[in-house]
């Protein structure tokens, strides 16, 4: 599809990866907030798109604006920065038809500049914007181009320098695949692979199949942010499947320093997959279009058989050990892609099992048997 007839219909992936970053965003608002209450959080898109598709439908832009307007702290506290050197006017226009001026604090910004050939978006992605010590301007930035032109790896992991800046990125597999054999993209595939590029060229010859390419590119792309950052980062990719063959089409890969953002992508994540998918270091969280029509019936049940190795994992890992359940949640899902949830129904099934046993400490009666508090006990019998 060429980029002039994206935004004609809204495609279901479209919908879910703007009902992805848009549900997020007014959590991790929470999240920075409980740690200190900033002058400004701001939301910075810079390929924004028209707000609006042709067919009526919103994309990204309206539907974080929405989320800000109702929550009186998301509006008078949140800076909407927008940028599209396409659709910059239109998006204004179509914004202020149902957010009039002064409907939130600070005034948004709807610039028109072309990502990648603008040293002032460079430089504004790249200050401190600490005041002592703290983080006063944190931020969530969207990256949503239509190829892949614009992404600067070292630009932006100056972003993510400051506390409590997150990143969202398309990942357009589809044409960084082939860009990586092709001498003609050397310098964007820099731009985006700065200290990987020949280890990745490398590695894929050795991989089996175009689904551990894949694999291989998110995270060569991720462990760029932890070589250039010296530190721990947290990357989840989510799969968009082709709409109309059964092939990889894109991801969005989800960046952060902090554990409780990479807890609650996973929760997001989980909401909206569809697919069955084992977490094997090669495959993760995905959506296929296709799904939603089919009336074939699974005869394997993934996401249960998903649930039995995590509490294998849980068991081996914590035997014989008493330890709150949100102790043990904080300590183990950090090392793999497993949500809150997958975490909640695999205690359950131990307790089921008679592997461990759980008690609450908080004086109250609870139906379920394991949630993830602190008040929750778990007590792992011996294994054999």
């Amino acid at each position: 599809m060429k980029e002039e007839h994206f935004f004609e219909k809204q495609t279901m992936s479209s919908r879910i990866k703007a009902s992805i970053v848009s549900e997020y965003f007014p959590s991790y608002c929470k999240i920075i907030a409980k740690r200190h209450v900033p002058k400004q959080i701001r939301y910075i898109d810079l390929f924004a798109g028209p707000g609006v598709y042709d067919d009526g439908n919103a994309s990204t832009p309206i539907l974080i604006a929405r989320y800000c307007q109702n929550n009186d702290f998301l509006r008078n506290k949140v800076r909407l920065i927008f940028n599209d050197n396409m659709y910059s006017a239109t998006l204004e226009q179509n914004f202020y038809k149902e957010f009039p001026v002064g409907t939130f604090l600070y005034k948004p910004h709807f610039g028109k500049s072309t990502v990648g050939c603008c040293k002032e978006i460079n430089k504004f992605l790249m200050q401190n914007t600490h005041e002592n010590n703290r983080n006063e301007y944190p931020s969530l930035l969207f990256i949503d181009p239509f190829g892949y032109k614009g992404i600067e790896t070292r630009v932006l992991a100056e972003f993510l320098k400051n506390w409590g800046n997150e990143i969202f990125l398309f990942v357009n597999t589809k044409r960084i695949h082939p860009a990586l054999e092709n001498d003609k993209f050397e310098s964007l595939m820099l731009d985006l692979f700065p200290t990987t590029l020949d280890q990745i060229r490398l590695d894929r010859r050795f991989k089996a199949n175009v689904s551990e390419r894949l694999s291989l590119i998110i995270n060569s792309l991720g462990n760029e942010y932890e070589t250039l950052l010296g530190g721990k980062v947290f990357y989840t990719a989510f799969k968009f499947q082709e709409e109309d063959i059964k092939t990889t089409s894109h991801y969005i890969l989800h960046i952060t320093k902090g554990a409780r953002g990479y807890d609650l992508i996973k929760t997001i994540y989980n909401d909206f997959a569809n697919v069955g998918t084992f977490f094997d270091g090669v495959n993760t969280y995905t959506f296929d279009a296709k799904k939603l029509d089919s009336t074939e019936c699974e005869l394997f049940d993934v996401n249960s058989a998903n649930i039995d190795l995590l509490k294998n994992m849980i068991y081996e890992h914590f035997n014989d050990c008493i330890i709150t359940a949100y102790e043990l949640f904080e300590t183990h899902h950090k090392a793999n892609l497993y949500s809150r949830s997958h975490y909640t129904e695999a205690l359950r099934r131990l307790v089921e099992e008679g592997k461990i046993t759980s008690t609450y400490t908080d004086g109250k009666k609870h139906q379920k048997s394991v949630l993830i508090s602190k008040y929750c006990i778990l007590n792992f019998k011996t294994n054999g």
